[in-house]
């Protein structure tokens, strides 16, 4: 008789300040690939050292309204997302809706659908948690991404900027799902 144990291919798991530097490190090529071209060199640059720090990963894993969770495929991490419940958004009248601050994945797993199944499992999220839809905000320039997006059903509902730097933003829009 053989014992095999079963082998998860994906796995999400809600993540905690000991993963912090794990954060880091994925963040910054995850947005280098979906934004690097976006500003100059040094807006970019300074935009990385001043939000992808593992001392911010701890300071925002440590507020409790921020929700993070790890993806991992082969047990490889793919990437993370970032979720707020009951965060109001300008351009939405419904109550309870979660805002979906980073949906990260590295490009050596675009392709394979787990940007997807994080997104699903986001979503299951919010509904056991009694929220009425998600909404985000994402570069006009990430077709990509506003692809994604549009195909499981979110719309856009309004614009705002990106502060990369003191002297350059991005122009984004605001998207939102309702459930």
């Amino acid at each position: 008789m053989y014992n095999l144990k079963k082998i998860e291919i994906i796995k999400i798991t809600k993540a905690n300040t000991a993963q912090a530097k794990l954060f880091s490190k994925i963040s910054v090529p995850s947005f280098l690939t979906a934004h690097g071209h976006s500003a100059p060199a040094k807006d970019m640059n300074a935009y990385i050292a001043n939000n992808f720090k593992e001392s911010d990963f701890i300071r925002e894993l440590e507020t409790a309204e921020n929700q993070y969770y790890l993806l991992e495929y082969k047990n490889k991490t793919a990437g993370y997302s970032k979720i707020i419940f009951n965060k109001p958004c300008k351009n939405v009248l419904a109550k309870n809706i979660t805002y979906m601050s980073r949906l990260y994945l590295l490009e050596e797993f675009y392709g394979l659908g787990l940007g997807k199944k994080l997104f699903d499992f986001n979503v299951a999220l919010c509904k056991e948690n009694n929220q009425t839809g998600i909404w985000l905000n994402v570069w006009v320039e990430n077709k990509k991404a506003i692809q994604f997006y549009k195909k499981v059903g979110f719309t856009i509902i309004g614009e705002t900027d990106f502060q990369i730097s003191a002297t350059h933003t991005n122009p984004n829009h605001i998207m939102y799902l309702t459930f």
